[in-house]
């Protein structure tokens, strides 16, 4: 957070160290290093744009900034919501600020809490999640019974360093639970589909 507020929304370089699967992270960008980069940004509100999501549910918002640009989304498609989570209170009260100053917030329902706790009625159809790495498995896993056949999910921080992610989303494709497609973004980020007829019980 203290990265964040020094940049001052500036454009930086993403730092995030190379992969095989990206060697040349310096040309992206990143406002910081917990927020998504920022081509990652863009194609989130076009992916909403595109897709026309009624519910996005979104974990881990830290200071709200992918929040904001997937709601952009949710503006330009005149209709929709996110409920978004941020379970640090002091990084949740920031990201409070900043949806509150972005004239988003009918669009956007953020809760304190936790992405394993967090109650969300309906189909989603876009699921992104960003939360701690090591939880992440068990987000999708909750949230899988309630995804749109047609819907998106999407776990940030799928590369090949750490690994973390990316092995948690090959794990339930090799499972049967989902059909995975890993973009080689700086930090990585897997795309995935519930597979016909899975995950209709919790894991």
């Amino acid at each position: 957070m203290l990265q964040a507020e020094r940049a001052g929304g500036a454009l930086l370089p993403e730092y995030h160290r190379a992969t095989p699967e990206c060697p040349e992270p310096g040309r992206w960008r990143m406002y910081d290093s917990m927020t998504a980069e920022f081509e990652v940004l863009e194609f989130l509100r076009t992916l909403v744009t595109t897709l026309k999501p009624k519910l996005i549910v979104e974990t881990g918002a830290f200071l709200g900034a992918s929040t904001v640009w997937m709601a952009e989304g949710l503006r330009r498609n005149g209709e929709g919501r996110i409920v978004s989570c941020e379970f640090d209170p002091v990084v949740y009260a920031k990201a409070r600020e900043k949806i509150a100053a972005s004239g988003l917030a009918e669009w956007i329902d953020l809760r304190n809490a936790s992405s394993l706790e967090m109650q969300v009625q309906g189909s989603i159809d876009l699921l992104f999640s960003d939360s701690d790495l090591e939880i992440r498995e068990q987000e999708v896993r909750r949230f899988l019974p309630q995804m749109n056949p047609q819907g998106l999910i999407l776990m940030h921080d799928a590369s090949s360093h750490p690994g973390t992610v990316r092995q948690a989303a090959l794990k339930m494709e090799s499972e049967g639970l989902l059909s995975v497609v890993l973009l080689p973004t700086p930090r990585g980020l897997a795309i995935a589909q519930k597979k016909p007829g899975e995950g209709n019980c919790l894991g």
